[in-house]
């Protein structure tokens, strides 16, 4: 882990999460980014808690590990809980100023949308966790191939986004060193108005974007010297075969959608 950020990196394991087909990952994850957004009472939302606590057991990734990858969306959540506090105007009106209100109809939603976006982040989290790069190109080239009728370049397409996800504690990374080198400058990052926060931040940026074009340059050139030529003729070492583990998580993700269906249907909304 890299100071704390757990964005994009590989945790090695030997649990039934990290030894669960690429692709049947890749297409469980696409599936429960969208079930997230099914629920519309608490206890749909509750089943959402107790799958995502369930699929943190099967992956076997320390808590700590998965509390310290909230740090990142702290902001995002913040601002959202804010908006819809004081712009959401349902139930009993707590206070009032001006254009601001807070109701318990507010709090609710503020409430459930918080929940809702720290479940959507380690739910989906969980599959770089338990994924090696190699794999989850390699899952990726196999869920996109059907692309490929449309002249699409899924191979390359995959390991872009491969690369670019792996490169994002990298970043963050660089960043914090370049951050505390102006800092030791004398750079003052922290005071002053907005403005004058966006021009501190200027030295920081132009050596990120400098070592970001060098690393990027590196890398290919090290594809280019172990005669990397895209997918055309590229044979895999290991090949994918599904195995039992592999359809119960089908099944459970069948299961587990269907439940977030019927809630819709039994409990009423709150929202």
């Amino acid at each position: 882990m890299i100071n704390g950020i757990a964005l994009g990196q590989y945790f090695p394991g030997q649990s039934v999460m990290h030894k669960m087909d690429p692709r049947i990952k890749l297409i469980n994850t696409f599936i429960f980014i969208i079930a997230v957004f099914i629920p519309q009472s608490w206890a749909g939302l509750l089943m959402v808690i107790l799958f995502v606590l369930f699929s943190i057991n099967c992956s076997k990734i320390p808590g700590k590990t998965i509390l310290k990858s909230f740090k990142p969306i702290i902001p995002i959540i913040l601002i959202t809980s804010l908006i819809n506090v004081f712009y959401t105007q349902s139930g009993t009106i707590l206070w009032k100023w001006w254009i601001f209100t807070i109701s318990t109809g507010g709090l609710n939603k503020a409430g459930f949308m918080a929940v809702r976006i720290l479940c959507l982040i380690v739910g989906s989290s969980l599959m770089t966790y338990t994924t090696t790069p190699t794999a989850l190109t390699d899952g990726m080239e196999r869920v996109f191939s059907p692309l490929k009728v449309f002249h699409v370049h899924v191979h390359e397409l995959a390991m872009m986004m491969t690369i670019a996800l792996r490169f994002i504690p990298t970043l963050i990374e660089e960043t914090d060193k370049i951050m505390s080198a102006q800092k030791a400058r004398g750079a003052d990052m922290e005071s002053g108005g907005l403005s004058q926060r966006i021009k501190a931040f200027i030295p920081v940026l132009i050596p990120l974007f400098v070592s970001s074009f060098r690393r990027a340059y590196e890398l290919a050139t090290a594809m280019e010297c172990r005669c990397y030529h895209g997918g055309e003729g590229r044979t895999r070492m290991k090949q994918l075969k599904m195995q039992g583990r592999d359809y119960s998580a089908i099944a459970v993700m069948t299961v587990f959608v269907g439940l977030l269906i019927a809630s819709l249907f039994v409990v009423p909304p709150v929202l």
